[in-house]
């Protein structure tokens, strides 16, 4: 689910945003002997489609008019279906406890930057997390 909800993040960013936050989430997400468990946040970050990866970065933010507009019901639509979430899981549930763990590693500038992107709801769960 967390790469989905970064899925989602990116599409509403630029390509030098995205990359300012993945720069900040290089830190070991487990402190562990098991290699298996030893990833770096920011692979998290990336897509592992690579059709998805490779259009995250050559086009521009999805926000604005157009059909292609993310706004906060596209979000949360996007993460239940996109992360085949079951439907008795509360979508702003997950959403809100992907960026809590996601703004325990990033600065205040970062945390503030990723607010400016996000619409309506989805950035008033940023900001509760």
């Amino acid at each position: 689910m967390t790469e989905v909800v970064f899925r989602v993040m990116r599409d509403l960013m630029t390509t030098e945003a995205a990359d300012r936050v993945e720069g900040e989430l290089h830190k070991p997400a487990e402190e562990t002997e098991d290699k298996s468990l030893q990833l770096e946040i920011a692979e998290l970050w990336h897509d592992t489609n690579p059709i998805v990866s490779f259009l995250s970065r050559v086009r521009p933010p999805w926000q604005g008019p157009g059909i292609f507009k993310i706004d906060s019901d596209r979000f949360l639509f996007r993460v239940a279906n996109e992360g085949t979430m079951p439907p008795n899981v509360d979508r702003e549930q997950v959403v809100k406890a992907v960026f809590s763990a996601t703004k325990d590693e990033l600065s205040s500038e970062r945390i503030e930057e990723i607010a400016s992107w996000l619409p309506g709801r989805v950035r008033q769960l940023w900001e509760e997390a």
